[in-house]
């Protein structure tokens, strides 16, 4: 399967964030995660394990109790069910990947 970029649809989330989901099947999906400078990702939780790849730019992300300052080449895992959130410092974009895939991306 190819998915090309301008085939896709940019889902503005407002306050600076805007989401793109790249490709998806049953049990992986990929998403591309644009953030304006001073653009926050609130603290949240999901049944689904996460991966995050920094693309570009600075975010301050907390997993749990932990807090780092994240750039670009560095990953983030995410176990099933922890609080996580981060704050956008310089403009960059994020790779996400979920399993299983998020219903509620697709959906809502």
């Amino acid at each position: 399967m190819f998915i090309f970029h301008k085939e896709t649809t940019l889902d503005d989330l407002g306050n600076g964030v805007t989401r793109r989901i790249l490709a998806h099947d049953g049990n992986m999906m990929a998403v591309e995660v644009n953030f304006e400078q001073g653009a926050i990702g609130p603290m949240h939780n999901h049944p689904h394990e996460q991966l995050t790849y920094v693309l570009s730019g600075e975010f301050e992300f907390t997993i749990g109790e932990e807090k780092h300052v994240v750039r670009a080449g560095d990953t983030l895992y995410k176990q099933p069910n922890i609080r996580h959130g981060c704050v956008c410092l310089k403009p960059g974009t994020l790779l996400d990947t979920f399993t299983p895939i998020r219903e509620d991306f697709l959906h809502g």
